[in-house]
């Protein structure tokens, strides 16, 4: 594991040889929420020793409709999920959209996340990486592995060597996407860690009714291959209800299915280092 996610998960119980998880609702719907989400992720993380980030955006900026939820607000969302990271002792992170938005953010969270379609935006990156948090990059839609070193470079040229990156799916005609398991260690050749997004990756987006679809039912199937193709990590959204979340709802993983699912990566992970 890189030095700085050592620092990151200092205050965690965990597993050396394990995988990370990145974990929490796709957008801050409410404190309530939030709370929930982390304390029960928590808990699981902490019986199976798998170190764990809360996730979850403050603001959706990439919205297919106009009249879709983005947040509660800039501020109130920030507060709300470094208010439940510091409560349940885990370290967070978030999107982000624009220079102005690294310094905000940065002030709340310990991992700014760069999202795919703004992945080639140098002031952007620039930005995030002369906050000294550590930025996680996902790779865009219509970006090979091999492209993403120079996000990498970006970064790290902007004095900051704490850099992950993440796999989310190539764009595979206008409705669908499609993952290259290639592009893991790939991206790993820039000494990085890499993560497997496993429910963006099933995003169907560009529907006519204006939100986006997926397909749930292969969230196991993404995250067992990218165990076994050597991800250093798993990013996953999940909610109670994905039916009646307010973003993402179709390809979230439901929460009392996480245990599960973790056990099997737990194993898969144990046996594919052995």
């Amino acid at each position: 594991m890189n030095n700085f996610l050592e620092t990151l998960f200092a205050g965690q119980d965990y597993n050396a040889d394990s995988f990370f998880l990145i974990a929490g609702p796709c957008v801050v719907e409410s404190e309530e929420l939030v709370f929930e989400i982390a304390e029960k992720v928590s808990a699981i993380c902490k019986r199976h020793r798998i170190p764990y980030i809360l996730k979850a955006s403050y603001r959706k900026a990439n919205r297919t409709s106009a009249t879709s939820y983005t947040g509660p607000g800039d501020e109130a969302g920030l507060q709300i999920l470094q208010k439940a990271a510091k409560h349940f002792n885990l370290p967070c992170t978030t999107d982000i959209h624009s220079e102005r938005e690294a310094a905000m953010a940065a002030a709340y969270v310990d991992v700014l996340q760069i999202p795919a379609f703004l992945c080639r935006q140098t002031e952007l990156l620039i930005a995030a990486g002369e906050t000294g948090k550590i930025v996680n990059v996902k790779k865009g839609q219509f970006l090979s592995g091999t492209s993403m070193k120079f996000a990498v470079e970006k970064i790290k040229n902007a004095g900051n060597d704490k850099v992950m990156l993440t796999e989310r799916g190539n764009t595979f005609g206008y409705q669908d996407l499609v993952v290259d398991y290639r592009n893991i260690p790939v991206m790993q050749e820039n000494n990085v860690p890499v993560i497997m997004d496993c429910t963006h990756s099933l995003q169907q987006p560009n529907q006519t009714s204006g939100v986006t679809g997926g397909n749930p039912l292969m969230i196991g199937t993404i995250a067992s291959a990218a165990i076994a193709t050597g991800a250093d990590g798993l990013f996953i959204e999940t909610h109670p209800d994905p039916s009646c979340a307010l973003s993402d709802g179709a390809n979230m993983l439901k929460l009392e299915l996480l245990e599960e699912l973790l056990v099997k990566m737990v194993r898969l992970r144990e046996a594919s280092i052995s």
